[in-house]
């Protein structure tokens, strides 16, 4: 990880907290670029990331690039996103959230947003950013939370995605509106509300 990278995220806000009703609460593997496909939607360069000691990945390249395409359109962000989404283990999870948020845990998501940099002809160019996740956090999160890896993991990336477009969930309105548009991504895949599952 670069220095010049700022952690902007750490795990999505307790499910025990409900918002108002209607509203929810070895590397290096790289994944192919290209565009999401459809006209008017943001373009998107994802590459995808083993970390040390993690084998394989919890889902296939193609449905991990759908919850990322689906998300990125919902998101009302950049037109353009280069994506790094990296699987790691607990040492590594432990150690980014230590050096980059000064808490001496794993957490389950942290996203790493690139400050755009202006060029001189005024084009910024592509909004950069990588999200990690630490995979044996997220399984002993689904496990407790008794609901499908899958459906773990697609929330995840999903609030990691949203995060690297500029959504935050500091304040209980951000909060409200950030769970609202992951849910109503997450539904495309029939996939419960996070936020209402217990």
């Amino acid at each position: 990880m670069s220095a010049s990278r700022r952690a902007k995220t750490e795990e999505p806000r307790s499910s025990g907290r409900r918002a108002s009703p209607g509203s929810p609460g070895s590397p290096g593997s790289p994944g192919s670029p290209g565009s999401t496909g459809s006209t008017g939607r943001p373009r998107l360069s994802l590459s995808i990331q083993l970390g040390e000691r993690v084998a394989e990945l919890p889902a296939s390249r193609a449905q991990l690039r759908r919850w990322v395409s689906s998300a990125l359109a919902s998101a009302e962000g950049p037109t353009q996103m280069r994506l790094t989404l990296r699987f790691v283990g607990e040492a590594e999870g432990r150690a980014l959230n230590r050096d980059y948020r000064g808490r001496d845990y794993a957490t389950n998501v942290l996203t790493f947003a690139y400050d755009e940099t202006p060029r001189r002809d005024g084009y910024a160019g592509p909004a950069e950013a990588d999200i990690v996740i630490c995979l044996p956090v997220l399984a002993r999160e689904a496990r407790a939370r008794r609901i499908p890896l899958a459906h773990h993991l697609a929330h995840l990336v999903v609030h990691g995605v949203l995060h690297s477009c500029g959504h935050d969930h500091e304040l209980d309105d951000e909060a409200r509106a950030m769970e609202a548009r992951e849910t109503r991504v997450l539904a495309r895949f029939a996939i419960p509300d996070p936020y209402r599952h217990h």
